[in-house]
């Protein structure tokens, strides 16, 4: 079940909305539980298992950890902490990799081994992350364990965020799994989130992803038409993901949770290390916590931080898919993120801004063709092309069908990319004083201003009939198309 299904829309959600708001605030997180295993289940009836398992597993580690560090025996918590880090990591490995690592000993020395074919459990790269953090910061006394499971299976489990994040560690939810409260201010604004994700999902991300399908199946094409691909590939993948975000997001306010901040507006950075504070955040700010600054981060000298930069790169490579192309897609950004460590960062500050910006979406646009094609001779070829080898000329009569054809998207998408709180002050009054409002989240801002209030309700009619419209009648439902969600949920 996907949330952009009539399913999901019309019966699950409403029905849940419905029992959650009746039943009084001790069962709601029961309530939540079993929706969210209804959830699951209805795409993976077999593999909810796995989730049980993990859920039991972790938290009687938390437990276990909290009880030997009572009794003062840190050692043996420390080996309860190597145990669950060690059973997480194993069956993620197990169902994630495994095939990858076959694949990759049968071609090395022709052993022939046979591959398992297991399908990859949907979301288990999120909920494996979201338990490591929980364990890891109990032993590390962040948090307390959780001595109600009910109250624990609802944070591994919890439906609006399962399937594709943002990265919910646990000590941003501890509070509210115990007591929460949703006010209609909340549920009004989280209705309004899920519709603003969902019309980036069906109005935006699946109409430019035709667009890179077509491209994307070309036997030959001009250089400018694999850039034109690129490029769409590129908005497909962050109105997917963004908008995927913003409805767990809007989901989780209108159940009384409230989920840090995935994305901010990262097609505006300047620079690459900027672009990663901006995309994918939970991601990133996982990876910072729980492996870079346990490696050393940089307080152990240049030789060790640019070390420990890759080392968490060509993890995150992994963690999106099991393919070299993920891997060298980190090794990619690993290196970039080291030259600007070195000394382009510093220049970059100096210059006008939009040399920042030019020179970081030239190769974010790289980056996403590397992630897009998961056939490295594939990928070969389509990055000679975008560089005019091998490429049927510079712009040809396809370019120019394509370009045409999508214009008019293509100038909404980026209109849409932009952080548009620039004009938003001159059309809406603010109803608090806020001059220090520069870096604050888009949406935060928008909960400030009377304006949108007001218009909120016209806005979202509007993109749900656009919805309806632009899916001719039938189910929305489709499948995540990049392989962000098809190898690492």
């Amino acid at each position: 079940m996907v949330f952009s299904s009539f399913v999901f829309l019309l019966a699950f959600l409403l029905l849940v909305l419905l029992i959650y708001y009746v039943c009084p605030g001790k069962v709601r997180n029961l309530v939540l539980l079993i929706a969210s295993l209804l959830f699951y289940a209805w795409g993976e009836p077999v593999y909810v298992l796995i989730m049980l398992f993990s859920t039991v597993f972790d938290y009687t580690n938390g437990r276990l950890i909290e009880y030997f560090q009572n009794k003062n025996r840190p050692g043996k918590a420390k080996v309860v902490l190597v145990i669950d880090l060690v059973g997480n990591l194993g069956i993620l490995g197990f169902f994630k990799y495994a095939d990858f690592v076959i694949g990759n000993i049968n071609s090395i020395t022709g052993a022939g081994l046979t591959l398992l074919h297991i399908a990859l459990p949907i979301g288990i790269s999120f909920y494996t992350f979201q338990t490591m953090s929980y364990t890891i910061d109990v032993y590390r006394k962040v948090v307390p364990a959780q001595h109600n499971i009910v109250a624990f299976a609802t944070y591994v489990t919890l439906f609006p965020q399962l399937i594709a994040g943002p990265i919910v560690q646990y000590k941003t939810v501890a509070s509210e799994l115990s007591d929460r409260k949703v006010t209609l201010t909340d549920f009004s604004e989280g209705a309004f989130r899920f519709t603003i994700g969902l019309a980036k999902k069906v109005l935006l991300a699946n109409q430019i992803g035709s667009l890179w399908d077509t491209i994307s199946q070309l036997h030959q094409m001009s250089a400018a038409t694999a850039w034109l691909g690129a490029i769409a590939y590129s908005f497909q993948i962050y109105f997917d993901f963004s908008g995927y975000s913003d409805m767990a997001i809007g989901l989780g306010k209108m159940f009384g949770f409230h989920f840090l901040e995935n994305f901010n507006f990262p097609y505006m950075s300047k620079t690459i290390t900027e672009f990663w504070r901006r995309w994918h955040i939970s991601l990133s700010s996982w990876f910072r916590e729980y492996v870079y600054i346990p490696l050393g981060g940089n307080r152990k000298g240049m030789g060790r931080q640019l070390f420990n930069i890759m080392v968490v790169w060509m993890l995150t490579g992994l963690w999106h898919g099991a393919n070299w192309n993920f891997v060298l897609w980190g090794i990619y950004y690993g290196i970039l993120l080291m030259i600007e460590k070195l000394f382009l960062l510093k220049w970059l500050k100096k210059a006008p801004a939009w040399i920042g910006h030019i020179y970081s979406m030239f190769l974010v646009v790289i980056g996403w063709t590397i992630f897009a094609q998961t056939d490295m001779s594939q990928l070969g070829r389509y990055l000679k092309t975008m560089f005019g080898i091998g490429a049927h000329g510079g712009a040809d009569a396809d370019f120019f069908y394509f370009l045409s054809t999508n214009a008019v998207l293509l100038i909404l998408l980026v209109v849409c990319s932009i952080d548009h709180r620039f004009w938003l002050r001159k059309i809406c009054k603010k109803s608090v004083d806020s001059e220090n409002t520069e870096d604050d989240n888009i949406y935060q801002w928008c909960e400030l201003s009377r304006g949108l209030t007001y218009a909120k309700p016209i806005i979202m009619v509007v993109l749900l009939w656009g919805i309806v419209r632009f899916s001719g009648g039938r189910q929305l439902q489709s499948v995540f198309v990049f392989p962000l969600l098809n190898d690492s949920c």
